[in-house]
């Protein structure tokens, strides 16, 4: 053997064993965003976050659940690095776990812009209905939105919450002057968002701005039954009115300030007939804003920061359920800007804006209503 082939043989031997090594951490992953999910829907991380350092039997007790099954979840979550043990000698319900505070703020407080336990519950959920995204990508057909369940409706909610509550009126709105002064004014703004799902975007645009009035709408009732407990819990009766209704009514046509469509267009089977729906809504005075996923402008090997995370959700989840109607665009979650623009001019609409809000995972567009003269 020649030492060019030595050589090949060499370097196909170590892609080979890279490719192992990635396998293997993908599996840990797995497993990790697997167990961080029995953690977090069990109370597991916070009854060690509010009560303390615990053995499985103290555990067991504050959670309801078996000592035995924490046992084990608390051994393989420091085995993981996310828990730590105090004392790892000791007899195995004598070991007392605790959760270090950067793992508190990641699993347990909701109100932090870097709070991600609802993802694992997302991954496991996107999972769900396996048989039926199988059986979809050998007949070409979809998956419908219910059949991920409860748990990936809940946390597809939660993992955007903040952003919406904390963000979206105190940072995004505020950089674009005229919506921000609309919202802001009088005679008091009415918004329309669609595709509100459980509610966190339409209650974070009225909690910023005392003055508006949100109507939100979405089609998968049960998103709606919870986000209208979620209203009457911030205490916006009367502000804000969640209805399982399609927009398109006409008598509904030019009521709007601002029309919105957050993480939604891209699920759409007919993401054309949504957005001309938004530009009825918002008449020629209204606004259009859509936020979506900050994919790369074209398709790369590599792809860009968070392609990798979009074609996941998308494989799984975003295109079997907006191939779950026919006839369906099939877009999936990587939807680029030029296919919103194709969308958006085949809508009516004039022009499509990038706005300047920097946000590592979303993009936001302004939709334009009114040509230039």
């Amino acid at each position: 053997m020649t030492n060019s082939q030595q050589n090949a043989t060499k370097t196909l031997a170590e892609q080979t064993e890279a490719f192992l090594d990635r396998m293997l951490e993908s599996t840990a992953g797995a497993f990790n965003m697997f167990t961080i999910n029995i953690g977090h829907r069990l109370g597991f991380y916070r009854a060690l976050a509010e009560n303390g350092p615990a053995t499985s039997e103290e555990l067991a007790s504050r959670t309801g659940t078996h000592e035995r099954y924490v046992r084990e979840w608390l051994e393989q979550q420091t085995v993981a690095d996310i828990l730590k043990v105090e004392d790892a000698g000791v007899s195995p319900t004598d070991r007392r776990f605790r959760l270090p505070p950067a793992q508190k703020e990641v699993l347990v407080e909701r109100d932090s812009l870097n709070y991600l336990a609802p993802l694992a519950q997302m991954v496991v959920a996107a999972g769900r209905p396996m048989e039926s995204i199988l059986e979809a990508y050998r007949s070409g057909g979809g998956v419908p939105y219910h059949e991920y369940g409860d748990d990936f409706r809940e946390a597809q909610g939660d993992i955007n919450r903040v952003m919406f509550i904390k963000q979206l009126g105190a940072e995004y709105f505020p950089s674009i002057p005229d919506i921000h002064n609309r919202l802001e004014g009088d005679p008091p703004a009415r918004v329309a968002d669609i595709g509100c799902g459980v509610g966190w975007s339409s209650i974070g645009i009225a909690q910023a701005y005392p003055r508006v009035r949100v109507d939100g709408y979405d089609l998968d009732e049960p998103s709606i039954e919870l986000a209208r407990r979620n209203g009457e819990n911030a205490g916006l009766n009367g502000r804000v009115n969640f209805q399982v209704r399609d927009a398109g009514d006409p008598t509904l046509a030019g009521r709007y300030d601002l029309v919105t469509a957050f993480e939604c267009v891209h699920d759409m089977s007919d993401p054309v007939g949504a957005l001309h729906t938004m530009l009825k809504l918002a008449g020629e005075n209204g606004t259009v804003v859509v936020m979506d996923e900050r994919v790369g402008d074209v398709f790369t090997a590599g792809g860009n920061e968070v392609e990798w995370m979009m074609y996941g959700w998308s494989v799984l989840h975003c295109l079997p359920v907006g191939m779950a109607d026919n006839p369906s665009v099939r877009t999936g979650t990587v939807m680029r800007p030029d296919t919103l623009r194709k969308y958006a001019a085949d809508a009516g609409f004039c022009d499509v804006v990038i706005l300047p809000i920097d946000n590592f995972f979303f993009r936001f567009y302004r939709l334009k209503t009114v040509c230039a003269v």
